[in-house]
């Protein structure tokens, strides 16, 4: 039986139109055309050149054969030819695949070849390794040079185009493709493939569209936020935050290198409202030597995510002058989806309680429907107690379509209807979880279970401690041991046996580390630990 509701009430034109983030882009140069939207540098580029740039993009792509389905590749650094790849590709229904600019020639070939790649567009500053990437890869991209007039790179042009030259012979009126269903994609990202090949993450322009307004809530963002790209754009798609500032018409500051200098100088010389970035972000900011420093008279909106941020370092950010907001998500779920929404009554709080609160990865964003912790084979909650430990589970709009010609892989991530993390964690009481590990970093030690990310809390309490990563060591009594890596703080000096001791007084016994290393700890350019070669350096050692 027909609900009467439904009887003549169909979608057409006028009530329904497919998601997409690109429709608010048109929407802030049409009522804010003069508002600068991006600066680069000396560059200022107002919200109507954007758009008719983003524009000229589509045209010039479409005129070399870009068709929806297509995939674009970009190896760019936090530069306005990034933003513009962000709104020009798609608006041809193509699909942008950004590349993260640390990667070797052979995943970079790898990717290039399992995405079918038909375009690439490259900046100069990764030409060498760009060069021996075409040369392993089986496809044979049209490629795009890209200079930059504001930091002027010497690496070799690969193609036979200027980026610049590309882009002014487009049409900036050119009529931009809606998607034709909001399901379509608009992205392919890839995730690390620590584990074997990298798998190639699908997501589509209803789930960047709906990001878009969480994000501008979770960030506590109003209008014309100045928001400071020290997050790479090649990861996880800036967490959508390229298309964020267009709903709320705001300015983009690129930012080439993630330098402290670089970040503070633009925070006072420009008024930044808005960052985002992984700990390693504000521990570069807050370990900068005072002439690298500048003061900043207004309050800064900082949004972290990755390995949850020690207590003291958020306490530092804090007394900087940053408020700083944790998120939790995954390439998977465009980048952020969790958020830890802070309480009013926690304000009054002592300092140290209010930075365990903080610690805590949160609830859902408003995006996401679901989020538990379960048990991964029975698919049934964890007692909310803070202490049981389960798979962290999610489920909604902001969950990718899936991974890219990877049956397998896809029905395994979505196993009983949730997308499975492969992340530990707990749930609160209050409905906040908070992460334990990963699934493939808890440390089993004698039969107990011990959070690496409890342990590294721990340690980075100590005074001299800069950086820190702890992961299992093969032990024959105990099955499995934690071992310390350890970076100090320029000019500060620490023994193994004073690090242990220290643990000693903030941690069960053994939970310790029996092994301290020190060491620079590898890292990937998001600020993400590299736990898997600490692992196998902890097994050789």
């Amino acid at each position: 039986m027909t609900h009467p509701f439904d009887t003549h009430l169909d979608k057409n034109p006028a009530n329904h139109q497919p998601l997409t983030p690109l429709s608010l882009q048109a929407r802030a140069a049409a009522i804010w055309p003069d508002h600068v939207a991006i600066i680069h540098g000396s560059q200022r580029v107002t919200w109507a050149q954007f758009h008719s740039r983003s524009r000229q993009l589509a045209s010039a792509l479409s005129r070399y054969g870009i068709r929806p389905g297509n995939v674009v590749s970009v190896m760019l650094p936090n530069t306005p030819p990034m933003l513009e790849a962000h709104h020009g590709v798609p608006m041809t229904g193509a699909v942008l695949h950004s590349m993260n600019t640390r990667l070797d020639a052979a995943i970079i070939a790898f990717q290039l070849d399992h995405a079918d790649t038909k375009i690439l567009i490259t900046d100069r500053e990764f030409a060498p390794v760009m060069k021996e990437a075409l040369a392993l890869a089986n496809v044979k991209p049209l490629v795009i040079d890209v200079d930059d007039p504001e930091f002027p790179q010497t690496g070799e042009r690969l193609g036979t185009l200027d980026y610049e030259a590309f882009v002014s012979a487009g049409d900036p009126n050119f009529a931009w493709r809606m998607p034709a269903d909001e399901w379509d994609a608009i992205g392919l990202n890839y995730t690390s493939g620590t584990t074997g090949n990298p798998k190639g993450v699908v997501v589509h322009h209803r789930g960047a569209a709906l990001m878009c307004y969480a994000n501008v809530l979770a960030a506590g963002m109003g209008r014309h936020p100045v928001y400071l790209w020290t997050l790479p754009m090649f990861h996880c798609n800036g967490w959508a935050f390229p298309w964020t500032l267009s709903a709320v018409a705001g300015t983009h500051v690129c930012l080439r290198w993630v330098r402290a200098k670089m970040i503070y100088d633009a925070i006072a010389d420009h008024a930044v409202s808005h960052m985002c970035g992984a700990p390693i972000v504000m521990s570069t900011m807050l370990g900068a030597p005072d002439t690298d420093k500048r003061a900043i008279a207004h309050k800064v909106e900082f949004v972290t995510a990755g390995a949850p941020p020690p207590e003291a370092v958020l306490a530092r950010m804090a007394e900087a002058g940053f408020n700083v907001t944790h998120v939790y998500g995954l390439t998977e779920v465009y980048g952020p989806s969790v958020v830890n929404e802070w309480k009013a009554d926690w304000s009054a709080l002592d300092a140290a309680r209010q930075a365990q609160l903080k610690a805590r990865q949160g609830v859902p964003y408003t995006a996401l429907d679901g989020l538990s912790v379960m048990d991964p084979v029975t698919m049934t909650p964890v007692a909310a107690d803070g202490q049981t430990m389960g798979e962290v589970m999610m489920r909604g709009n902001i969950v990718m379509k899936g991974y890219l010609k990877n049956r397998a892989a896809t029905d395994d991530a979505f196993a009983g209807g949730w997308f499975h993390t492969g992340d530990l964690g707990v749930m609160y009481p209050d409905g906040y979880i908070q992460l334990k590990d990963r699934s493939k970093d808890i440390i089993i030690s004698g039969g107990e279970n011990i959070s690496s990310i409890e342990v590294e809390d721990a340690l980075f309490k100590h005074p001299a401690v800069a950086h820190c990563a702890v992961v299992a060591k093969p032990d024959e009594k105990w099955g499995e041991t934690p071992c310390a890596f350890i970076e100090l703080k320029p000019g500060a000096t620490a023994t193994a046996e004073e690090l242990i001791a220290w643990c000693r007084q903030h941690l069960a016994a053994f939970k310790c580390p029996r092994h301290i290393v020190f060491s620079e700890i590898p890292k990937t350019s998001t600020g993400k630990i590299q736990k898997f070669m600490l692992r196998d350096q902890a097994k050789k050692g």
